[in-house]
């Protein structure tokens, strides 16, 4: 709720207090997400943008609309609306300051001596009045915050682990994998330089990058906060949402705002190939969907999958095309010889039967084979008929407990089913369309 009324244009509809009063709040929690870097997914929808933080070890989701003109409709009361906003704001406040306390950040917080002076504007150009451009500039997100002590530069010392009470130590080698793929996951980005070029989400992006240690700017002009230009060449990925960019400087990636998303709920950072400014972009897959036994799985997250274990399912994908043309001109090649040899075998079957009507016709015996026991298959015939009595035995409740599940098992499958067998469909189609389209290059 604080940060959709954070959002409202300022109108007779809401008190312009509460309005600042909840962009305030959201951008102080905003800094906390990105000094503990505990964002974890983040999901673009047709709502708006979802984010899931780990907060103190708990799981925090929420949504953020896209900054679109809003028109306020008229079939909503907005009296309460502002009444529930009201106990939102003054818990988030709450939170706030203990989430601060627990970084040892100063609250209300304070921009840090250094990065304030490089965030100050030059001589003869305000961004913002002097009451509003210190919310300014810790909205921009391209600060870090002042600490309550400057941390001690000491040397990290590893310390001892030891089990926990019941755990083995295959549960133990797991966990201590686990922490260390979400110690690599915290660091995703960092040592990356990026710029926003004007027509990108500057605010989501610039969150979202410095959540996971990146540097951002963007154009002065666009925004206060900015700390390189587009000259600067230190930048690695200059992020745009154009078909064409002219002039491009070498030695940097440029990429639609996409990219950034995917990485972070792939865990590591995507081929850039896919993401380079005019191509067709690969689905925006949901981090929040857990695939079941039986569900359908798209390729796209099998591919995902493939690459988190280390596999390159690329060079795959070529192999698999070029083996497919190859088997397509063997076919060719085959249905030619088969005709030729289909005609052959009907000259020969003609005279083989010319040559028996004149021979006589002779009675032979054969001796019979003894049928081997498939001993698979006779396990599996003794276990359907366990199961058959089994469903036999059962109570009437039961019963039809057990059947209400099967059919939901069932229905999974055939639309998972019809799920892959559309996408074969298009798969196939999406092909034709290339071999067209490559025929026609060659002539």
């Amino acid at each position: 709720m604080c940060f959709l009324f954070s959002t409202f244009p300022r109108t007779g509809k809401c008190h312009v207090q509460t309005i600042q009063l909840c962009r305030r709040l959201a951008v102080e929690f905003m800094n906390y997400v990105i000094a503990s870097r505990s964002l974890r997914k983040v999901f673009l929808s047709i709502k708006g943008i979802y984010y899931q933080a780990e907060v103190l070890g708990q799981p925090v989701t929420w949504i953020t609309p896209y900054t679109f003109a809003h028109d306020h409709p008229t079939d909503v009361d907005y009296r309460v609306m502002a009444t529930f906003t009201e106990f939102y704001t003054t818990l988030l406040g709450f939170v706030n300051f203990r989430l601060y306390q627990s970084l040892n950040l100063v609250y209300p917080p304070k921009i840090d001596g250094q990065t304030d002076t490089e965030l100050k504007p030059a001589e003869g150009t305000e961004y913002a009045m002097d009451s509003e451009s210190y919310l300014e500039k810790l909205s921009a997100l391209s600060a870090s915050l002042a600490r309550v002590l400057a941390p001690a530069h000491e040397d990290e010392v590893e310390m001892d682990e030891f089990p926990v009470e019941g755990e083995t130590a295959e549960q133990m080698d797991a966990r201590k994998q686990e922490q260390e793929a979400l110690e690599k996951h915290k660091k995703l980005f960092e040592g990356l330089r990026f710029f926003l070029n004007r027509e990108v989400p500057r605010e989501p992006l610039a969150f979202v990058i410095r959540c996971f240690g990146g540097q951002v700017s963007w154009d002065k002009s666009l925004c206060i906060g900015a700390t390189y230009d587009v000259t600067d060449h230190s930048i690695t990925h200059h992020i745009v949402d154009r078909p064409r960019v002219e002039p491009q400087v070498v030695g940097r990636y440029y990429l639609q705002p996409q990219w950034v998303f995917d990485s972070v709920n792939a865990k590591l950072c995507l081929p850039v190939a896919d993401y380079f400014p005019g191509v067709l972009l690969p689905p925006h897959l949901s981090p929040f969907v857990t695939e079941q036994e039986g569900d359908y799985v798209p390729p796209e997250k099998l591919k995902l999958l493939a690459m988190q274990r280390g596999e390159n399912p690329d060079d795959e994908s070529e192999e698999e095309d070029e083996e497919e043309e190859e088997e397509e001109d063997d076919d060719k090649e085959e249905e030619e010889d088969e005709s030729e040899k289909e005609e052959e075998m009907k000259l020969k079957k003609m005279e083989e039967q010319k040559a028996q009507s004149n021979k006589a016709l002779s009675v032979k015996v054969t001796a019979g084979k003894v049928r081997l026991e498939d001993k698979q298959r006779l396990e599996q015939e003794q276990q359907s008929e366990e199961k058959r009595l089994a469903i036999m035995m059962m109570k009437k409740r039961e019963k039809y407990l057990y059947k209400k599940i099967m059919f939901g098992k069932k229905r999974k499958v055939r639309e998972a089913n019809k799920l892959a067998a559309k996408r074969k469909a298009h798969d196939t189609a999406v092909k034709e369309e290339k071999k067209k389209s490559k025929k026609a290059r060659r002539a």
